[in-house]
């Protein structure tokens, strides 16, 4: 899930991801009204440069806008940008609230980490997009059942600007390409896309295509087949310019510049050197495969397997995979069983209505191959709420192999990805928030990975003691990957190891399908490099911040309490969580 402190970036790119949408429908506070009025002058900014993404958070009058690349905006948006930030300031000196103080910061620090980005990447790289990517996330977010039908009928207008077919309006294909062109020209020492990514969208291109046309004709829409075979054409012709053009000399070196790379680290929250990072991460590597090598000693006696070896006891708990028709009543019955002891153990607070869990299409397979969250809309939900969405699969690779998952459906493997897309993980992170209210700063500017992925997989750390062994197990190992996710990402990044070696490491150590290894390996590489660490950062940061309450309260000190807390705080950095912990819940406690 690959999210950065700020949509800003990502949305006016056009590489909106699933994970940017939670949002507060709970009767507001008064600083959180205050606060949000404040967040208005930011959002302005964001549905100026990305009325798609100011859609897809649910900001009205913005759905028949499409992204403006007739032009090159980046001065105008840094103008506009500066200005939010010094009247953000000029608020700052006269607010007296703390709260709305802190949301003033947050709002402050996200605009300015845009403006520093935005230069970074300017510096050094082309400006590449993947439009069939563009183009298939906006049909499926805007065509997603939780929208409203009237919200929907939208796209059509949409599409017919996309297409050319309205008046004043150019095929945003075309455009794209001559803004690439234009910086190409501009400055011939731009860094180009990598080899790597540029054979992943081409590949991919066909199934996002064929899953842009299943969405229309299953919707209401109508009049939508001229408007889309405009599009179809017309992203086949940018394909093929892209596998003709830009392909040929695409770089063949993955690795970023090290500013580029260190500013990707920063817009996930990870605020450590990758030096720092990879030490962390092999120490607790080594640790947590001291914990496996014990759990598959026990499992191998209790099932009297031959080999005891971790890596074999979870090759033989493999074997026992789901039929795809059983895949989603394995995991409906892992959700009752893991709510069942977040209740009898009082881990945390849950709702009374059910979480939703689906299998994603194939289209959804070739966007974002990773199981992940969906959550609802950020600003005018009217009761969505998240759905945790299950991947089978990549698309075929440049040799059209296509590489299925094992990691996910069979048995053992269901209870630590359902605690931690499901519950008590991302979708209870989501849905508190919808129901308690939190400030737009908090739940929108604040958020990166670090801030999400950090809870969830904490969530899987509290819910592995009340599952099985082979569950266990498991768990234990998707902790592994995360630990290895901390530093492989950096170690590829900075040429310590390739990325055949991230592949094979994750495969012969880790234990992972090479599927599963190979979308890792593209995540460090061009998907998201930077990202895959925020969960392990994530989760330290929380872990400390929880047993410094813990030592301050001893006996005092209540789990439930402590998680309910932690969720209705929104997506807050670790510096402001732990500040919050120790101010607020401590006293409060005590």
């Amino acid at each position: 899930m690959p999210i950065k402190k700020l949509p800003l970036r990502a949305l006016i790119s056009g590489l909106t991801l699933a994970l940017l949408s939670l949002h507060v429908s709970a009767a507001e506070q008064p600083w959180v009204t205050r606060s949000n009025e404040n967040a208005k002058l930011l959002l302005n900014v964001l549905a100026k440069y990305s009325p798609e993404g100011a859609s897809n958070l649910g900001v009205d009058g913005y759905d028949e806008q499409i992204t403006d690349m007739s032009r090159d905006l980046f001065e105008a948006s840094n103008k506009d940008t500066r200005a939010v930030i010094a009247e953000l300031r000029k608020r700052l000196k006269t607010e007296t609230d703390p709260k709305v103080k802190q949301d003033l910061e947050i709002l402050i620090g996200t605009a300015e980490d845009q403006l520093r980005s935005a230069a970074i990447n300017r510096k050094h790289m082309l400006p590449f997009t993947n439009m069939t990517q563009l183009m298939f996330g906006v049909v499926r977010q805007t065509l997603d059942p939780r929208i409203p039908k009237e919200r929907q009928k939208t796209l059509l207008v949409r599409l017919e600007k996309y297409a050319g077919i309205t008046k004043g309006y150019r095929p945003i294909t075309e455009l794209a390409y001559e803004r690439y062109l234009e910086r190409q020209k501009a400055n011939k020492n731009l860094l180009g896309p990598y080899k790597g990514e540029v054979e992943q969208a081409l590949n991919a291109a066909p199934a996002m295509i064929k899953g842009m046309k299943d969405l229309l004709s299953k919707s209401d829409l109508k009049g939508w087949e001229p408007a889309y075979a405009a599009i179809e054409a017309q992203l086949t012709a940018y394909n093929a310019k892209i596998k003709d053009q830009v392909l040929p000399k695409a770089r063949t070196d993955h690795r970023l510049p090290p500013e580029v790379y260190a500013d990707n680290l920063h817009q996930f929250g990870v605020d450590i050197a990758p030096a720092e990072l990879i030490a962390k991460a092999l120490t607790s590597f080594a640790e947590i495969r001291n914990q496996m090598i014990i759990t598959a000693g026990l499992i191998a006696k209790e099932r009297n397997l031959p080999n005891a070896d971790y890596r074999a006891v979870m090759k033989e708990l493999k074997k026992q995979q789901i039929p795809v028709d059983q895949v989603m009543p394995l995991y409906d019955e892992r959700l009752t069983q893991i709510e069942a002891a977040v209740r009898q153990q009082g881990i945390v607070t849950l709702p009374d209505r059910k979480a939703k869990i689906r299998l994603a299409s194939a289209a959804e397979n070739a966007q974002q191959p990773a199981p992940h969250m969906s959550p609802p809309r950020l600003i005018g939900n009217t009761g969505e709420y998240g759905e945790f969405v299950l991947t089978t699969g990549m698309p075929p690779d440049a040799s059209g192999k296509a590489l299925v998952f094992d990691d996910f459906t069979h048995q053992a493997g269901s209870w630590t990805l359902t605690a931690h897309e499901a519950r008590p993980g991302h979708e209870l992170q989501f849905a508190k928030m919808i129901e308690t209210g939190v400030s737009t700063a908090r739940g929108v500017f604040a958020f990166n990975s670090v801030n999400v992925e950090g809870w969830a997989l904490y969530a899987e750390a509290e819910m592995q003691p009340y599952e099985p062994l082979d569950g266990q197990l498991f768990a234990l190992q998707a902790r592994m990957q995360r630990a290895a996710r901390a530093f492989l990402d950096p170690m590829v990044n900075l040429g310590e190891i390739s990325p055949e070696g991230v592949k094979s490491f994750l495969m012969d150590e880790v234990g992972l399908s090479e599927g599963m290894a190979t979308q890792e390996m593209q995540r460090y590489t061009f998907r998201a490099p930077g990202q895959a660490t925020s969960y392990f950062y994530g989760y330290q940061r929380l872990m400390e911040t929880r047993q410094a309450a813990e030592v301050a309260l001893r006996q005092k000190f209540s789990r439930k309490a402590f998680n309910d807390f932690v969720l209705a705080q929104g997506l807050v950095p670790p510096k402001l969580l732990r500040k919050a912990v120790m101010e607020e819940f401590v006293p409060a406690q005590r």
